[in-house]
């Protein structure tokens, strides 16, 4: 205020001694006079328009630090809303260092209050807490930011990085541990925020020095769990953003395996998918992720002999796995290898004799050979070879028919055939009567 009534009294003389200048002056001088009160007048009140922002920043500045060395929790918040303030009022504020410092030392004083709380078990909010350690870390990444801009030179000295960094590292498992705290609370969107700050912590400037990707431990399972809360958000970015270090968490890199594959399906990046696919199934051929997808997708190409090598694979792994013995059984059955099929289809029947598919397989594969011949029309000569495959064909798909009662569009047209070849007339009877209905 007395910057403003100087200026006015200034401006005031100025005005009185220009106007007994303009009395024995001519026009021409009146007007050069006129030009320079003008002048001053756009001077004066220019300086005092950026004088006065400038005084209520420090003001407000020195007010906050004032609260923060009282240092209670009202005066905390206090001095922490009048920075925040500050930052929002006005664009050239967000070039402020010392509006950014206050700040962070305004929560750095709350975050030892409620650290205080929590050590002697007092009741405080646990995600409030977390919280304050997450706006540390906010504050002093936008506060290095303008720290290290280059001076007139080009030279880039940051005066508080050192500082903020060592104080930071101490507190930086506050974020693993509140990301962890959020999964928990299945609130995956906070959980990711916070995992993915203690993450990128890594390759910050503000931490240069500190190799977290060395030196921390848990950087593989901060990454998984940061795969894993992007994963169940349905965010396909997101969830390879750190897939790469959460495959070096061993305990979990099949879960991870199959997040980076549904990624890829999301994102229709058919190439990455397959390959992805393929390479989680040579690591773990039994998660039954893994192959199911990739044999329907070699199936869906008309892929049969890709289906079968990576069947073999998973039998030479294990040789009694049921999923493996089906895929060959049906891969074979596609191929016209009838004879191939019923072996591998038998063997899968005497590991799990109440799977259907086998029992189906099996008599297509007959019902399949005796169409070729009936399509060398030769009745006479093929007669008996056509029973014969009939009979064969029966009781596997009345078996089918007992285990699927269901899939009534697949075993009643074979049984149809059958019945009609084999002239069983209550039978044919009994289904040609359920096709009809």
């Amino acid at each position: 205020m007395l910057l403003i009534m100087t200026a006015w009294r200034f401006l005031y003389q100025y005005l009185a001694v220009s106007k007994i200048c303009c009395t024995f002056a001519s026009c021409n001088d009146k007007l050069r006079q006129k030009m320079k009160i003008r002048s001053v007048l756009c001077f004066l009140l220019g300086s005092v328009m950026l004088a006065v922002p400038a005084s209520a920043q420090k003001r407000e500045i020195d007010e906050a630090r004032d609260l923060i060395k009282v240092g209670g929790a009202k005066e905390l918040d206090k001095a922490e809303k009048l920075m925040t303030t500050l930052l929002s009022a006005k664009e050239e504020n967000r070039q402020n260092v010392k509006i950014y410092l206050t700040w962070y030392d305004a929560v750095l004083g709350k975050y030892a209050l409620a650290n205080e709380k929590l050590y002697v078990k007092a009741a405080y909010d646990t995600a409030a807490f977390f919280n304050l350690t997450k706006q540390l870390f906010d504050i002093a990444l936008r506060l290095d930011t303008l720290d290290a801009a280059p001076d007139n030179k080009g030279r880039v000295r940051p005066k508080y990085r050192k500082g903020h960094a060592a104080e930071l590292d101490r507190l930086r498992a506050n974020l693993y541990t509140g990301g962890i705290y959020f999964v928990r609370k299945n609130d995956y969107a906070q959980a990711f925020d916070y995992l993915s700050q203690y993450l990128d912590a890594a390759t910050l400037p503000l931490f240069t020095g500190y190799d977290y990707l060395v030196s921390d431990g848990k950087m593989p399972q901060a990454a998984y769990w940061a795969t894993f809360c992007a994963h169940r958000q349905k965010q396909p970015d997101q969830t390879l953003r750190y897939s790469t270090l959460a495959c070096r968490d061993s305990a979990k890199q099949q879960f991870t395996l199959q997040y980076i594959c549904e990624a890829y399906h999301l994102l229709h990046d058919e190439r990455s998918y397959v390959n992805t696919l393929n390479e989680a199934f040579r690591l773990y051929p039994e998660y039954p992720y893994f192959f199911p997808r990739l044999a329907d997708y070699y199936n869906s190409k008309g892929q049969n002999d890709s289906v079968l090598v990576i069947a073999d694979y998973g039998l030479s792994v294990n040789n009694k796995y049921p999923l493996f013995l089906l895929a060959k059984s049906i891969a074979l059955l596609n191929l016209e290898r009838f004879d191939e099929c019923r072996d591998v289809s038998k063997q899968l029947i005497a590991v799990n004799d109440t799977m259907p598919e086998p029992y189906f397989n099996i008599a297509t594969s007959y019902l399949n050979q005796a169409l070729d011949i009936e399509e060398l029309n030769e009745p006479r000569k093929n007669r008996e070879k056509l029973r014969q495959l009939y009979s064969e064909a029966r009781p596997y798909m009345e078996k089918y028919r007992q285990l699927a009662p269901d899939d009534q569009q697949r075993w009643a047209p074979a049984l149809y055939r059958i019945y009609l070849n084999l002239n069983l007339g209550r039978q044919f009877e009994e289904i040609d009567r359920l096709m009809r209905q």
